[in-house]
């Protein structure tokens, strides 16, 4: 099994889908070996949004994985996390229903909705907008003829 995967050309969900399926096949084989994720760094010459959400994600785990952010100026590519594995991640993570959230930070139709994700099917859609509403992170209201969705700020 390689020691690295490259997300170059994924969109963020596709990414964080990659890696989820690469690390825990690694892990369930007991292979807990330091691995390389290759993100690119973005053409800003900050860090590109792939970059900042690979890391965003990889944050929010600290009991299943560590990872090198790549700020030692000693370290490999900027462009690249090395990871080191612990334990499995959670498989149900509805990173659908994370970028529907995010999306919805003003009021947008369900029209705008599956226009932006329109790589994935509409009843996925439909369903990561119903979680989201169970889970009281989205609500829906009507504004004027249309029926909109909006991200519920805590």
């Amino acid at each position: 099994m390689s020691d690295k995967i490259d997300l170059h050309g994924l969109t963020r969900i596709e990414a964080i889908e990659a890696f989820i399926k690469y690390y825990n096949s690694r892990v369930k084989k007991g292979n807990l070996i330091p691995f390389e994720v290759i993100h690119g760094y973005g053409s800003s010459g900050v860090g590109g949004v792939l970059l900042n959400k690979i890391r965003s994600f990889l944050s929010g785990f600290p009991d299943e994985l560590d990872f090198d952010s790549g700020k030692n100026p000693f370290s490999f590519n900027p462009g690249s996390t090395r990871v080191i594995p612990k334990k499995p991640l959670p498989e149900a993570l509805d990173l659908l229903g994370e970028e529907i959230f995010d999306f919805c930070d003003s009021p947008k139709t369900i029209t705008k909705i599956i226009g932006k994700f329109h790589r994935f099917e509409e009843t996925k859609i439909q369903s990561s907008i119903k979680l989201l509403i169970k889970q009281k992170r989205l609500k829906s209201f009507n504004k004027g003829a249309y029926k909109v969705y909006q991200a519920i700020s805590i």
